[in-house]
């Protein structure tokens, strides 16, 4: 039976600042629900948006009095203190990121509140911008990008890619776009998931017990897990230790994941060829940061699955499917598993 009344929905946006999400003016112009963009999303979902009544704010300048009567909540972070008093009605929370790893220990979380994330939304561009980085580091790009700085021709010259092996760890939404690309490419491609359930695209399926056994074969490692309890320093320095001369790295999912002193170590000696890493533990990674002076290491700013035109509508039109799902009393998609923190 459909649930009767309109629905209040509260959208918490935040203002970028460098000690939050956003960190930047255009990250904040790219992940802002604005109401224009409501609009726009609300049109291929009348029946539902009629039965919503949204309240769109900014940081928690209306937090409390709004939440007062809010049964469903859209944002990255939120003030989570007393959060069943100062939202009695709150039925559930979508949460405009995959990761979820700042909201942890989710012991904050009301009972009967549901807890959804943003996966799929970032898959398609993680997967170009994976095919990009493999293709990048196959190609020596980050020497070529320092010998053009530094005035040096050298030719840099790289076989066909096909053939090679890249080993991506957290074959979720992202990791298994990535493994597709991979797959065009005509890359062998191992996946490592918690599971370690078969996956289209996936020549090998194993979980994190059988990591070590692949590592020696991969030619590539790509990071794509969320950050847990079991995978921080998943890539620890005896794990690095034991991948082949020449392997190169890809972190997407973040940074603890992997122990960057020891990979910078190992870049820094010519142990392995190259590496993109697109996260760090603190962002902006600051000017002063060794990172930034590492050979053969690409920085990108946090860009690698975010779609600069399209973030806030593939958002909202994941937002919408499931607010239809909880008008129907039907389960909600996404939803994240408070034990696992993912």
């Amino acid at each position: 039976m459909p649930r009767p009344g309109k629905i209040k929905v509260h959208i918490k946006n935040n203002r970028h600042a460098a000690d939050t999400f956003p960190n930047t003016a255009r990250g904040e112009e790219v992940f802002t629900i604005t109401r224009e963009r409501y609009a726009a999303a609300a049109e291929a979902f009348p029946d539902v948006a009629a039965r919503l009544e949204a309240f769109i704010d900014w940081d928690t300048d209306h937090f409390a009095e709004s939440m007062a009567a809010a049964e469903a909540l859209v944002c990255w972070n939120l003030p989570t203190a007393e959060l069943a008093r100062v939202a009695p009605r709150l039925k559930w929370i979508h949460i405009i990121g995959a990761g979820v790893e700042h909201l942890t220990p989710m012991d904050w979380l009301p009972a009967g509140v549901q807890l959804v994330n943003n996966k799929g939304v970032h898959a398609d561009k993680a997967g170009e911008f994976g095919a990009m980085a493999l293709l990048m580091l196959h190609n020596a790009m980050p020497a070529v990008i320092a010998n053009q700085a530094a005035a040096v021709y050298d030719s840099l010259y790289s076989p066909s890619i096909a053939g090679k092996t890249v080993l991506v760890i957290g074959v979720g939404s992202i990791g298994a776009a990535v493994a597709r690309q991979a797959k065009a490419l005509r890359l062998h491609v191992i996946g490592v998931s918690r599971h370690g359930n078969a996956v289209d695209g996936v020549d090998e399926m194993l979980t994190p017990a059988g990591l070590e056994t692949v590592l020696p074969r991969a030619d590539f490692v790509f990071v794509a897990t969320p950050l847990t309890a079991e995978t921080r320093n998943l890539i620890s320095r005896r794990r690095l230790d034991l991948l082949k001369p020449g392997a190169a790295l890809v972190n997407i999912g973040r940074a603890p994941v992997v122990d960057y002193a020891a990979l910078a170590e190992k870049l820094r000696g010519g142990e392995l060829s190259g590496a993109i890493l697109d996260v760090f533990e603190q962002e902006p990674l600051p000017a002063d940061s060794p990172f930034w002076r590492v050979p053969n290491l690409l920085v990108t700013p946090h860009i690698s699955a975010d779609d600069g035109n399209q973030y806030v509508a593939l958002t909202l039109r994941l937002f919408f499917e499931n607010m239809r799902r909880y008008l129907n009393r039907e389960p909600l998609e996404n939803q994240v598993r408070p034990d696992l923190g993912y």
